[in-house]
């Protein structure tokens, strides 16, 4: 059995430490800066209050400030925090982190420099002292995983990547259920550009929701699936451009990371709500400040991190505007507070 150690007490993270003790490891569970009154409940009561489960025994919390003692003996460290936060993680990781220790990603997300966009694990590498950047080992789940169904042992399906096939199937062992199934392969950019752009792309499908409350019943009662499932497709569409720019592979795009995820995502949660409110006809700032002023919308951020970025690059000739219509819409809608305004004869372009 081993010592794991989870950087982040937020749902995902603590939900994850469910398959992982289960399988009999000890799990030690770190909550950042903003978690202390998370490790305070779960050190008092048990429970997450958030999550609403029992956290297993064989779950210790720990406080960001011992850290270091949580690491003692680790023989993985998971990244649990948000997109927001990889460089608070680098920093903290820095001093305590043992050269060639693995780190899986459950954190979710893309950043840009105005020159090229970057996966997150990339960015936790950058940041580490220089010693470590060329031994830590890293690697991230992918696919269809809702914080509350894995913490209530629902099924989930999950591929783990990274570039080490053989450290891959040791950490898919560390974590395989008879309720968490876990493939592994190696395209490690595809996976983390299919998981990060699945938010924005479900942000988008809940516009939706909100366009067919404002423009009422019809007289058959008729829904929008119509429409959602073509800003779906389009999505996909995008995701494969991108992954492939990136240098991932198409294999991602149209499996668990890819459409599995966005699917699940698109199901409901903080994007489809601001969705709704987007598709209602609020610019995006009033929106967040009026309604969601205290929820992280997972799609809003990727805009707003790699907003600027994109339209360097498209407008440089690094990427093609063409292919990425709803992708340039939806930065707009949420960095510029456009409205919403669907480009429906720009996609699909060279299908």
């Amino acid at each position: 059995m081993a010592r794991i150690v989870i950087l982040g007490a937020g749902v995902m993270g603590t939900a994850f430490s469910v398959p992982l003790a289960d399988n009999g490891h000890t799990v030690h569970l770190v909550g950042t800066h903003l978690d202390g009154d998370i490790i305070e409940e779960i050190h008092d009561t048990r429970t997450h209050p958030r999550l609403h489960v029992r956290v297993p025994d064989r779950v210790q919390p720990f406080t960001y400030d011992r850290l270091g003692e949580a690491m003692v003996g680790a023989e993985l460290v998971v990244m649990g925090v948000n997109s927001l936060g990889v460089d608070w993680a680098a920093e903290r990781l820095g001093p305590v982190l043992p050269p060639g220790l693995p780190v899986l990603f459950l954190t979710k997300g893309l950043a840009g420099d105005q020159q090229q966009l970057q996966i997150l694990p990339h960015v936790l590498r950058a940041g580490l002292p220089k010693h470590l950047r060329d031994t830590v080992q890293l690697a991230a789940v992918g696919g269809p995983s809702i914080a509350g169904e894995l913490a209530a042992r629902r099924h989930t399906c999950v591929v783990v990547s990274g570039a080490d096939r053989a450290r891959l199937d040791k950490l898919a062992n560390l974590l395989r259920t008879d309720y968490y199934h876990v493939w592994t392969h190696t395209d490690l950019i595809g996976v983390e550009v299919c998981v990060a752009l699945k938010n924005i792309y479900a942000l988008a499908v809940g516009l939706v929701i909100g366009l067919r409350e404002k423009e009422g019943t019809t007289a058959n009662a008729s829904a929008m699936h119509n429409t959602a499932a073509a800003i779906f497709a389009q999505g996909l569409y995008e995701t494969a451009y991108l992954v492939e720019q990136m240098g991932g592979r198409p294999q991602s795009v149209f499996t668990l990371p890819g459409a599995g995820d966005l699917y699940v995502t698109c199901q409901g949660g903080r994007n489809s709500r601001m969705g709704r409110w987007l598709g209602l006809g609020l610019a995006y700032s009033v929106a967040k400040a009026q309604h969601m002023s205290e929820d992280t919308i997972e799609g809003a951020e990727l805009a707003l991190a790699i907003g600027s970025t994109v339209q360097t690059m498209v407008a440089a000739g690094r990427l093609d505007g063409a292919r990425l219509p709803l992708l340039r819409t939806m930065i707009e809608i949420v960095c510029h507070d456009a409205s919403v305004a669907m480009p429906w004869d720009a996609f699909f372009a060279d299908a």
